[in-house]
């Protein structure tokens, strides 16, 4: 597997070589640029119904938009890298996965960073983010089209709260929580206090039922969604991410576009996201009583206890040594 500075060169050496040709070549379809879209969700999360009923339509004029869900034509994680070979045209990814090639990209991955939906946004557009753009677009061919909101992560566990009642990172110490397997993933798990297990997102469910992980953790709407309510007894609010994807597309498939074009598709990425982002903040209200009517028990921890030990983890880690000078400041800033 390649390191995190070898995928880096090599992926800069594909761009710098002109291998990003297939891109463009590959992204037409008779008279439209075809924009297949590839995402480990369903065709019923808020990510995939908002870029099908909002961003699809907007740009049928000269586009078709074809997605594909469940990791069907590319598995979890590696749609980044299919992008960049010009097999792909676009995806909905994470910071987490763009960690993977930018460690800088960790400071977005961190836990009580961004602080609500409103601060994503408000983030994603600041020129404070003009040069994590910049070389993702430069190393990796990809450009970063808009923010999605995710929700916020809450940790969600087979145990019922008679078996464990989690009031401080101390009392997930042992519990198997399923974590995406890249590190940043990884490092926020333990910084919980749990024992994280890297498990791709379509293995969950069945890994629920049989014990095989204690539970995982997700915003409410995915909890729902996926149906991890049948087989798990409770959520615990920590809201330890403020989770966010982005709407990704090749650099070279943007190059090929008029600037017509490239507006339309900006505009209808933007809508898609403010969609999305208005809908999970909807989802997110109702959802404490939907949950609790399947029977589990939700509650909030000691979130002071959490955020102190998460935030202190981080600052003490690896991670922080990779994100750029004052770019927390200015984070932290937009929040207040």
């Amino acid at each position: 597997m390649f390191t995190k500075l070898t995928r880096r060169a090599a992926l800069s050496a594909m761009v710098a070589t002109g291998l990003m040709a297939s891109t463009v070549t590959g992204a037409v379809a008779g008279d439209k640029l075809q924009l297949r879209l590839a995402t480990s969700g369903s065709a019923t999360d808020q990510r995939s119904v908002a870029m099908a009923d909002v961003f699809g339509p907007a740009v049928a004029e000269f586009a078709d938009y074809e997605p594909s869900y469940n990791g069907t034509i590319f598995a979890q994680g590696t749609e980044l890298d299919a992008i960049s070979r010009g097999n792909l045209e676009m995806s909905i990814t994470s910071a987490q996965e763009l960690a993977q090639f930018f460690p800088e990209f960790s400071i977005f991955t961190a836990g009580y960073v961004h602080q609500d939906a409103a601060h994503q946004v408000a983030v994603f557009n600041d020129p404070l983010m003009d040069s994590f753009k910049e070389t993702v677009e430069n190393d990796l061919g990809v450009k970063l089209l808009s923010v999605m909101y995710l929700g916020r992560r809450q940790v969600n566990l087979r145990q019922s709260p008679d078996e464990l009642k989690v009031s401080t990172p101390a009392d997930l110490a042992g519990v198997n929580l399923r974590m995406p397997g890249t590190d940043a993933w990884q490092f926020l798990g333990k910084a919980l206090g749990a024992a994280p297990t890297p498990m791709a997102f379509s293995e969950v469910y069945t890994a629920l039922s049989t014990g095989a992980v204690d539970g995982q953790d997700n915003p409410l709407p995915t909890v729902v969604d996926a149906k991890f309510y049948e087989v798990t007894n409770q959520i615990v609010l920590t809201s330890h991410l403020v989770d966010l994807n982005y709407i990704a597309i090749g650099k070279g498939v943007w190059d090929s576009m008029t600037a017509d074009q490239q507006a339309s598709v900006q505009a209808a990425a933007d809508a898609a996201a403010e969609s999305g982002r208005q809908k999970q903040l909807e989802k997110e209200a109702s959802l404490v009583a939907f949950l609790e009517e399947k029977g589990m028990a939700v509650y909030e921890p000691d979130l002071a206890a959490f955020r102190n030990q998460v935030q202190s983890m981080y600052l003490e880690s690896e991670f922080a040594s990779t994100w750029p000078a004052g770019v927390l400041d200015k984070i932290n800033d937009l929040g207040n």
